[in-house]
């Protein structure tokens, strides 16, 4: 697909660019270019980087005035531009989006680009990876010398003066393509250049329109009028699980498209979720681009030079989706806004939420957070006239929302060497009797997540980390969950040599399946988790199997808390809610409520009304106790006062600085010269430096640093005037600044 370059600035003199790299500097380098080559902000091109190429773009564009001051002499000692790639450029707003964001997460310039770029190292190759182009034959003059049976077919069937494709021709007329290649090659025929099908097809925003309820249709009208106003908003969408969010921002997506205009939908795992992608294509008629890891090559080509042209309409998408050129995005929609796997921990660390508010600021366009569950940060900035507030109180269709209860371990224990506790087994075998599902939720991956001897006390823990290896007894395999490490599990300890001695502690969603075989016998059980082998499509063909009710008992974690529609499953039991509350993260109850709500909330969608029961040891705990009561507003205003009063975000700013190294003493003395150098002032707190709850990584040691300050303060300059100060630290040392973490590992 060829892309229109922008006339270069006038300019009497040679002309000059700098360009942005995609590595870890904060600068652009100056390059000349060759005469006859015109450049413009935003081209994507082929430079000399030492002794070898690189990708990168066009930052800034000086000519008449930099030939003027620099002369010829200053130009002909730059290196020159090697070519431009046949790419979409970066427009002016994603340039000022990126300069944002490297401002922001204290990130190098070069990795913020690196975000949004999309050519091989090389350039080259990027015309490859678009559609070939597509050929047709047509009529083209007198009939052939020769006239057979098969090519009187073939001109019979082309008769009308259509186009077709050869292969479709040959088809058509029953011959070989072959016949169709002599009829060329007499001129009966001409090949013809065709356009190129579209990557998706273009959502139709009248295809067939929801019957909404009274409240839906109003909220959904409100939407509506955000996407006409043309300009920057932002708007949190809150309704009670089942209450029919998806629907009504549909009608905000179909309002952007009436305009002619684009539209973004950001989801946590967009690559797991058939069924939305399903509604999207009943609502619109076709289904919307889709933007994550597994899509790749030519398709991940095309679909982003279609956001940059514009012909892709509607791209739903991971968070790398916000980083697309769009050429006139109207609406960002950020589904599940509380949920966690927004956070990129990993080089330019941002939080994907957000990005998306000011990616909408840089767009002139409507952002709206959606959710059953919303972060703090969302609900203070909605409560405070920051966002706009709109609520959906009700489940669609009248249906009520799960009665949930507790199940007290005190008094109710598992039996020995087993999890689940005789009432959530009676209730089970309810549920399964009157033909329902029923859903088993455990967050641990895995078969158990310690393995120890009996018999000298020996624990597998990885070597390149500081955890323990979680037992995967489907693989026979012993999994560090941090950084991939994988060793089989032995028959004998390595320790001291007995056999028959290796016990797995506590469970995981194998051991609960085991279980469940035991306890259930004959049902159909379904293990639903992210490191299930067969990938995100197996599990897209797992959840689509639940939805039709061809499981009995579903086990899962957190993958199945995430928006999914089980039309049968009526029972939701919680295997161990205090999980996520014992350890001394801030988000901690934030994060077990949004769980234990989403979760509990898979209960009771369809006709049948749905019940939760929550094992738990601490059924007082505040957080149990809001679930419980289905008091959501005195959870979220308690957990506010505490935040408030503790000037945590989104009352205050924070800032992790992890010090890292292959060397232990060498990472904490360095984390200890940077302490010493903060000189913090008054209402800035520097806490640490500590070793980090996860010590080490893939065999770095690491050493964590705390900033505390007020909302006001202007923490970006404060932290980049400190690192300046700070003593320089060997390369194999790393410094990595997480402005506004949401982990404190």
């Amino acid at each position: 697909m060829n892309h229109p370059v922008p006339p270069a600035p006038a300019s009497d003199g040679p002309q000059i660019v700098d360009v942005l790299l995609p590595v870890a500097l904060d600068r652009a380098y100056s390059y000349a270019v060759p005469e006859g080559m015109a450049l413009a902000a935003g081209d994507v091109v082929r430079v000399p980087l030492g002794k070898r190429e690189s990708v990168g773009v066009v930052w800034a564009v000086r000519g008449e005035a930099m030939g003027r001051t620099m002369g010829e002499e200053a130009h002909g000692r730059l290196r020159h531009v090697i070519g431009r790639i046949d790419v979409p450029p970066y427009g002016e707003r994603l340039r000022a989006f990126l300069d944002w964001i490297a401002w922001y997460t204290l990130a190098p310039r070069g990795l913020a680009m690196k975000l949004a770029l999309r050519v091989p190292d090389g350039g080259e190759d990027h015309a490859r990876m678009l559609e070939p182009p597509r050929i047709g034959v047509r009529l083209a003059g007198a009939p052939p010398r020769r006239m057979t049976p098969a090519r009187a077919r073939v001109l019979a069937t082309i008769r009308d003066g259509h186009t077709f494709i050869r292969r479709d021709l040959a088809h058509e007329a029953g011959v070989s393509t072959s016949v169709i290649d002599g009829l060329v090659d007499e001129g009966a025929l001409e090949a013809v250049p065709l356009p190129p099908l579209p990557v998706v097809l273009p959502p139709d925003p009248d295809f067939a329109r929801a019957a909404l309820s009274d409240a839906q249709h109003s909220v959904a009208q409100a939407l509506c009028d955000t996407v006409r106003e043309g300009a920057f908003s932002v708007t949190l969408l809150e309704g009670v699980t089942g209450s029919g969010k998806t629907e009504v921002y549909f009608e905000a997506v179909a309002e952007a498209l009436r305009l002619g205009r684009q539209a973004l939908i950001m989801m946590p795992e967009i690559a797991l979720t058939s069924q939305f992608l399903t509604r999207f294509e009943s609502r619109f008629g076709v289904r919307p681009a889709e933007w994550h890891s597994g899509v790749t090559g030519r398709k991940r080509a095309r679909i982003h030079a279609g956001a940059a042209d514009g012909t892709v309409r509607v791209v739903a998408g991971a968070r790398s989706a916000l980083f697309m050129p769009f050429r006139d995005l109207a609406l960002i929609v950020v589904d599940e806004e509380h949920e966690a796997a927004y956070k990129q921990d990993d080089g330019v660390t941002y939080h994907a939420r957000d990005m998306a508010v000011v990616r909408g600021r840089f767009e002139a366009a409507a952002a709206v957070l959606a959710s059953a569950t919303p972060s703090i940060e969302s609900k203070v900035n909605a409560d405070r006239g920051r966002y706009r507030h709109l609520v959906l109180p009700e489940r669609f269709g009248g249906r009520m929302l799960p009665e949930i209860s507790a199940i007290d371990l005190r008094r109710h224990p598992a039996e020995r060497g087993r999890w689940i506790s005789p009432p959530l087994v009676a209730a089970v075998n309810e549920t399964l009797e009157a033909g329902e599902q029923a859903l088993l939720f455990l967050n641990r991956r895995g078969y158990a997540p310690l393995t120890l001897c009996r018999h000298c006390g020996h624990r597998f823990q990885c070597p390149q980390c500081s955890a323990w290896l979680v037992e995967h007894r489907f693989r026979r395999a012993l999994v560090c969950h941090h950084c991939g490490h994988t060793e089989r599990r032995p028959d004998v300890c390595p320790a001291c040599g007995e056999a028959d001695t290796l016990a797995a502690c506590g469970p995981g969603v194998e051991r609960l399946a085991e279980e469940v075989a035991e306890v259930f016998p004959g049902k159909r059980a379904i293990v639903l988790s992210s490191d299930s082998p067969g990938g995100a499509e197996r599990i897209r063909a797992e959840l689509q199997e639940v939805a039709e009710g061809a499981v009995d008992i579903v086990i899962g974690t957190q993958l199945v808390a995430k928006g999914h529609n089980f039309p049968g499953l009526t029972l939701v039991g919680v295997i161990d809610a205090d999980v996520g509350l014992a350890n001394g993260d801030p988000r901690a109850s934030e994060r077990t409520f949004q769980l234990m709500q989403q979760v509990t909330g898979r209960a009771g969608r369809g006709e049948r009304p749905g019940r939760a029961l929550i094992q738990t040891m601490q059924p007082d705990h505040p957080v149990l106790r809001a679930i419980l009561s289905g008091d959501g507003k005195r959870f979220y205003a308690e957990e506010i006062a505490v935040r408030e009063e503790a000037g945590l975000p989104p009352f205050g700013r924070l800032a992790g600085i992890v010090v890292s190294g292959p060397d232990r003493a060498e990472a904490e003395n360095h984390a200890r010269a940077l302490a010493r150098a903060a000189q913090p002032p008054a209402g800035v707190a520097v806490l640490g430096p500590a070793e980090a709850p996860l010590a080490m990584i893939r065999g770095r040691h690491r050493f964590r640093l705390l900033v505390r300050a007020g909302r006001a303060f202007d923490l970006q300059a404060w932290l980049r005037d400190w690192l300046a100060r700070a003593p320089k630290h060997a390369a194999r040392l790393r410094v990595a600044v997480d402005v506004d973490p949401y982990s404190f590992m």
